[in-house]
């Protein structure tokens, strides 16, 4: 493999999310395939690196290496030995091998995996390995665990992502197709690493970033989250606005690590001319108003700190607040009121929160004219206490819970 071939790419996201992940392809000049848990393309190195550095809504970026179809040992050992896996570990390197399989002839995961790891020792020599069967699938954003397909995060355990230091391979079987990709990221991507300090049911910065670029924002009108929490919404906001891609989210607007750069055939020169495209794309401030409220004293302290790790602590204004005293901070457009009411699923009773609900719906009708609202709801019941036209944006899971992202349009 060289640095100019066309292969495979897959861009992993939370399920309903594929054509956010297409749009933001497209903006990288990279004309992707919807499917079930993800994005696909045929691309070189630039691409792939491009896209790790700036996908907002996707949870890691693959390189698929191989597909084949099997209903046996023999048959499937036959194809892994034409695997060329040098391109991806060196001699003596640790691999993490993550095993699916769902109504194929080869159930065993434990099997496959042993037989893959054998294979992969023999011809890169001294490798390391970690077996890792189908696990809860949450961690990963359970983009696998909502859409039934979607290989990226097959198998991904609470944990799991992070716990071993090897180059993790993907194999995931599903009727009788073997596909076997090799992650690019490393880290989930939704680690932007600003995040050490968490209010109560935190989201995940992924999903907060592709319900704002879901909802048509970009930064070009003001932006308010009035239950903020620890700040997810309002930061992502202002890493849009102000042009940041999501793998500088600091403040020397230094790149995460990837585990692409541990590649043999990784290219640091052209890596480091991205990282450098990226770094002078970024706005000096957000161009307009970007504030998050909450009740929550503890919250506020934590979205402050947060802010401050991602380097937009100057581009936000944070404030204690209840919901009845929110208001625009920006009167010179309407724009974007977004939110994460608590759902009545995990935490507490759908009785007390009536009244939020209702105070939400209110709020918006009273205090933000013109303002569109995107939000996140897991409860039909409390949905019709807001009493706001709503339509559905997309379908998907946070923390394990099926949600569903509604969006309004303009109120008059």
């Amino acid at each position: 493999m060289t640095a100019t071939n066309r292969v495979e790419r897959f861009a992993v996201c939370a399920p309903g999310f594929e054509p956010v992940v297409a749009a933001e392809l497209a903006a990288l000049g990279i004309t992707g395939k919807v499917e079930a848990g993800g994005v696909s393309w045929m691309g070189v190195d630039r691409e792939f690196y491009a896209a790790n550095l700036h996908l907002r809504s996707a949870g890691r970026v693959l390189t698929r290496i191989a597909r084949f179809r099997a209903r046996s040992f023999m048959e499937m050992e036959r194809h892994v030995r034409k695997i060329n896996w040098t391109p991806y570990i060196e001699p003596g390197a640790t691999v993490d091998l993550r095993v699916s399989s769902r109504k194929s002839r080869l159930y065993h995961e434990g099997a496959i995996a042993e037989r893959f790891a054998r294979f992969i020792s023999e011809e890169v020599g001294g490798v390391a390995t970690t077996l890792r069967g189908r696990e809860a699938e949450e961690e990963d954003g359970g983009e696998d665990a909502g859409s039934g397909s979607g290989e990226g995060d097959s198998g991904a355990g609470r944990g799991s992502a992070t716990d071993s230091a090897g180059q993790l391979f993907v194999i995931r079987f599903s009727r009788d197709e073997c596909t076997v990709s090799v992650d690019g990221s490393g880290d989930l991507l939704h680690r932007r690493g600003y995040r050490q300090a968490i209010a109560k049911a935190p989201l995940r910065e992924t999903l907060a970033a592709g319900i704002l670029l879901a909802a048509g924002w970009d930064g070009s009108t003001p932006l308010l989250d009035p239950l903020c929490g620890s700040g997810t919404f309002p930061i992502e906001g202002a890493l849009i606005a102000r042009h940041i891609a999501p793998g500088i989210a600091n403040h020397d607007f230094a790149p995460r690590p990837n585990a692409f750069s541990r590649w043999p055939t990784f290219q640091p020169e052209l890596w480091e001319r991205l990282v450098r495209e990226a770094q002078a794309e970024v706005r000096e401030r957000a161009p307009h108003s970007i504030a998050g409220s909450d009740r929550d004293t503890g919250a506020i302290t934590a979205a402050h700190a947060n802010a401050t790790r991602a380097g937009v602590e100057g581009d936000i204004s944070f404030d204690v607040r209840a919901l009845s005293a929110a208001r625009p901070t920006d009167n010179s457009t309407p724009g974007l009121i977004v939110a994460n009411p608590p759902y009545g699923v995990r935490i507490g009773d759908t009785r007390p929160l009536r009244n939020l609900y209702a105070s939400f719906g209110s709020l918006v009708r009273d205090h933000f004219p013109g303002w569109t609202v995107a939000m996140i709801v897991a409860n039909d019941g409390l949905e019709r206490f807001l009493e706001l036209p709503l339509e559905e944006l997309l379908r998907t899971g946070n923390g394990g819970i099926p949600v569903r992202v509604l969006r309004s349009p303009e109120v008059a």
